[in-house]
């Protein structure tokens, strides 16, 4: 892909000035390659072996012949060399979002009232260093009231049956970062959180729907709502929340997405790129929201999502609760009172009666 053809030369140029400095040791680079089968590979090969020998550079390229274990203690051999810089091209460029699938999967069965956020964000941080995980780079979790507008930084707040709660979560394995948001609904959400989830996904899809060689950031973002729609006064105060950025070697790359700078200044996409799209909708009861975003690899006709924990529809997580007429709803308010009858005649405004007092499935326990 493009974004490993940037990293190798990227750290050439950067050795270059060192190179021609005086030097009591030759300088010593590593390079991890998976393959040399292919004839880009092979060329890259001798194309780094040949700039280094020009810069006076000690070159130690490893092939892992396409094993991701030979790969993996290829790595830790050229370290114990006292390489001074180290190069990969890694076996599976998607491994890194791979092990957030399964942190995702971990934390959604962890998920429940009492539950507090830093616990979830130490949780993570477990699950991907037993996996191999080189550095988790951070995780904000943002729940309950904290979600509209949030914050970046995890607290140590309880979660709360019908609480929202997002997550994001940035790591590195083999050198490739991940940036990768999911929402989840303690115990149940209510319909304003579907709502807000089910316009934050379209948003998401819609830009998905535009990616491909050729188009433009533009292209993408031109889809995605104004900052005055949601809330915010301009695309300064909104900046990151409508969101799309590279994801490689650093977390935050070209291409830029934002209604910010893409619109007056856009970049043409190309296959190869690896890219994060990320979308987020306030939800209208004024303090909770949905937020998502995919990683996605740029084909020869299109795109391919490599974030694979499920985002199409928002998921409740935490203990399943039984009444004596079966299965309480997945989508209620959380406050009991309002759920009934009496409570839902108390409030006034139209949108109090959705999803109140709804005939409920026993199946399934959503509101039909």
């Amino acid at each position: 892909m493009k974004i490993k053809l940037l990293s190798i030369f990227c750290v050439l140029a950067s050795l270059a000035a060192c190179a021609d400095a005086p030097q009591e040791k030759k300088i010593r680079i590593g390079f991890a390659m998976d393959t040399v089968r292919e004839e880009r590979w092979q060329r890259d090969k001798d194309a780094f072996e040949a700039h280094c020998k020009k810069l006076n550079v000690v070159c130690l390229i490893t092939v892992a012949d396409n094993k991701a274990d030979k790969q993996a203690n290829d790595v830790d051999n050229l370290l114990t060399k006292g390489i001074d810089a180290l190069v990969i091209a890694p076996h599976d460029a998607t491994q890194a979002a791979s092990m957030v699938d399964a942190a995702y999967d971990r934390l959604y069965e962890f998920l429940r009232p009492g539950v507090r956020e830093n616990e979830c964000v130490g949780l993570v941080n477990k699950v991907l260093y037993d996996l191999g995980s080189e550095h988790v780079e951070g995780v904000n979790a943002i729940s309950g009231e904290r979600c509209a507008p949030h914050p970046h930084v995890y607290s140590d707040r309880l979660l709360r049956p019908g609480d929202p709660a997002f997550f994001d979560i940035l790591h590195s394995y083999m050198g490739y970062r991940t940036c990768y948001y999911r929402t989840f609904a303690i115990g149940s959400a209510s319909v304003a959180q579907r709502d807000a989830y089910t316009r934050c996904r379209e948003y998401m899809d819609e830009a998905i729907a535009l990616v491909k060689p050729g188009a433009t950031t533009a292209d993408v973002v031109s889809v995605w709502p104004a900052a005055e729609d949601f809330g915010f006064v301009n695309e300064e105060a909104a900046f990151a929340l409508q969101y799309g950025h590279g994801v490689g070697l650093s977390i935050w790359e070209k291409p830029i997405f934002s209604r910010l700078v893409s619109l007056d200044h856009p970049e043409v996409i190309e296959e190869g790129m690896v890219f994060a799209l990320e979308t987020y909708w306030p939800a209208a009861d004024g303090w909770s929201a949905a937020r998502i975003e995919e990683e996605l690899v740029v084909t020869a006709d299109g795109c391919e999502v490599i974030t694979k924990f499920p985002a199409e529809d928002l998921l409740v997580a935490g203990q399943r609760y039984f009444t004596v007429d079966g299965p309480l709803p997945t989508t209620r308010e959380a406050q009991s009172h309002l759920n009934t009858r009496a409570g839902r005649n108390s409030r006034s405004g139209p949108a109090t009666d959705a999803g109140v007092n709804a005939p409920t499935d026993l199946t399934t326990g959503t509101l039909v």
